[in-house]
């Protein structure tokens, strides 16, 4: 925490003796970022630019709640390509299907949802079957090597 600035001392000279302390200090190195340029400087101005950054760290999103879903709808299908064990496949098919089955009973304002169910066990033997095929590609390569 910064001190008080004492009384007859120029507001100035007080601000530039503090920052010449904290840095013989060194408490300006190794700064997160530090030495790499500023990302948004080519960038052309933006008046929001800060409240869409805010936004973005926050992973809060302006989509329509259809579109908005329609994404988590894929980003689900590619979690489950990724997933490790057909249980956690099984779970991540589950949850987005419940907001989708709501969806559904009562749709949301905007464009149309277009989106069903997944059908769980279809894309669970996608699933098994696009394992296996790359189990069986990454024993060939290590008997190869």
């Amino acid at each position: 925490m910064t001190d008080r600035k004492p009384p007859g001392v120029s507001f100035e000279s007080w601000v530039d003796r503090q920052i010449r302390e904290a840095a013989e200090r060194g408490e300006f190195e190794q700064l997160p970022g530090w030495g790499k340029p500023l990302a948004s400087l080519d960038a052309p101005y933006d008046e929001l630019w800060w409240i869409k950054g805010k936004m973005h760290r926050e992973g809060f999103a302006v989509l329509p709640p259809a579109l908005a879903l329609r994404k988590e709808a894929e980003d689900a299908r590619e979690a489950v390509r990724a997933a490790r064990t057909e249980r956690q496949a099984r779970d991540i098919l589950a949850e987005v299907n419940t907001k989708i089955r709501a969806a559904l009973r009562r749709p949301p304002p905007g464009p149309p949802l277009r989106l069903a169910e997944f059908d769980v066990e279809a894309v669970l033997a996608e699933w098994r079957e696009e394992r296996s095929g790359r189990e069986g590609r990454e024993g060939r390569e290590v008997r190869d090597a």
